[in-house]
């Protein structure tokens, strides 16, 4: 159907900051944006018009990292968080990711999606369109594809685009205890192929830290996965600075997501390689981290920033992009413009999608999200309050 929404005021985040157009339209056929800009331009003739009453248009948001997909909770480790315990401790004493792997290899595939339907219909609620569900609680083939099965599954039972990666070097399981080159093989040898032949991973990722891999580690499974048309990104220096941004970048990564300890030479690599940092408030927050990410260093040198929720049961059980944005700007001092952007363009970017959402602009997918709010800060401002008006998903909604 060609439509038109006129009356509105627009976020098109077309070049540098929110791209405005106080008085706008937006034009669509066949689910993609034909016209965006001043009202005084656009076509006449339409379907159906939708008169916005002034409200504003934004993309529709993108959550770029979330482990949206997994069994159990882990609210008791919650608990022995707050009496003292870190998170390294309750890992290495057989909690942490383990334990949701132990929760997610019992849950049967559609156990998994129906855990995670509620989860994903937060994030629809606050004009979310497109959604990253990572793996990396099953540690096997079988269970990894399990995870990856119910994610593409989440995308056909809702109105919302799913992209997916494979998180296979997420943890060590137990039947690889001690050994794990051994389970990087396993990833390399057998995870990589299998599911890069199946077409169930859009990505693959890796835990790059202490309690998790070493870069001569990542950089073999970075490897097996390009050598399979795969692109990778890379959870880096979220506990300490194993230099895992840099190996992103010299691996042409999408992003690298975390990096409260990433230094001056990994911030460089980054902005060389057009890497993206995908920053992850949530988890800074709920785990009490006190070592912010250099946003001053990531701004000079030009990285673009992303913002995600993070969305997993141990650090950051959240499923609110709204509050992600007021923990970026409140915590890490981010402005309204790159909060707005950092769940918009940047996170298309991230996705290696930029080329098909993330800004409204002819050519790519109409996917808005409408707003009943006087000025865009107040996506940023409030706490616990949604001013969405609708949710348009590939021209729909």
């Amino acid at each position: 159907m060609n439509r038109l929404w006129r009356n509105a005021r627009l976020m098109t985040l077309v070049g540098e900051g929110l791209g405005i157009v106080e008085d706008g339209a937006i034009a669509c056929r066949e689910g993609r944006i034909t016209y965006a800009g001043p009202a005084a331009d656009a076509q006449r003739d339409a379907d159906e018009v939708i008169d916005c009453e002034g409200r504003w248009i934004s993309p529709g948001l993108i959550d770029c990292h979330t482990h949206l997909v997994h069994g159990g909770d882990r609210a008791g480790e919650f608990e022995q968080r707050l009496v003292g315990a870190s998170y390294e401790e309750i890992a290495r004493a057989g909690g942490g990711i383990v334990s949701t792997m132990n929760a997610t290899r019992a849950a049967s595939e559609e156990a998994l999606i129906a855990s995670a339907l509620p989860r994903l219909d937060a994030l629809i609620a606050e004009g979310v369109t497109t959604v990253e569900i990572k793996s990396g609680y099953g540690l096997s083939l079988e269970h990894e594809s399990k995870q990856l099965r119910a994610a593409r599954a989440l995308g056909e039972r809702r109105d919302v685009s799913v992209t997916t990666t494979l998180l296979g070097a997420h943890a060590l399981p137990p039947e690889f205890a001690g050994d794990p080159d051994g389970y990087v093989d396993h990833v390399c040898e057998t995870m990589i192929p299998a599911v890069a032949a199946e077409g169930l991973a859009d990505a693959v990722d890796a835990f790059c830290e202490g309690i998790g891999f070493t870069p001569q580690q990542v950089g073999r499974v970075f490897a097996v996965a390009r050598a399979h048309g795969l692109p990778v990104k890379l959870h880096a220096e979220q506990l300490s600075n194993l230099h895992g941004a840099a190996l992103a970048a010299r691996c042409g990564a999408l992003s690298a997501d975390h990096l409260e300890y990433i230094d001056e030479a990994g911030v460089a690599a980054m902005a060389e390689a057009g890497t993206v940092a995908v920053l992850l408030p949530g988890a800074f927050y709920f785990t009490r981290e006190t070592r912010l990410p250099p946003i001053d260093a990531l701004r000079a040198a030009r990285v673009p920033i992303a913002l995600a929720t993070d969305c997993n049961p141990g650090t950051s059980p959240l499923t609110s992009l709204l509050l992600v944005m007021n923990m970026a700007a409140t915590l890490f001092r981010m402005t309204v413009d790159e909060c707005i952007a950092g769940v918009t363009r940047e996170a298309a970017r991230a996705l290696g999608m930029a080329e098909r959402i993330g800004t409204l602009e002819a050519g790519k997918r109409c996917d808005l999200a409408i707003w009943d709010i006087g000025q865009p800060a107040e996506l940023v401002y409030r706490i616990g309050f949604n001013p969405l008006h609708a949710r348009v998903w590939r021209g729909q909604g």
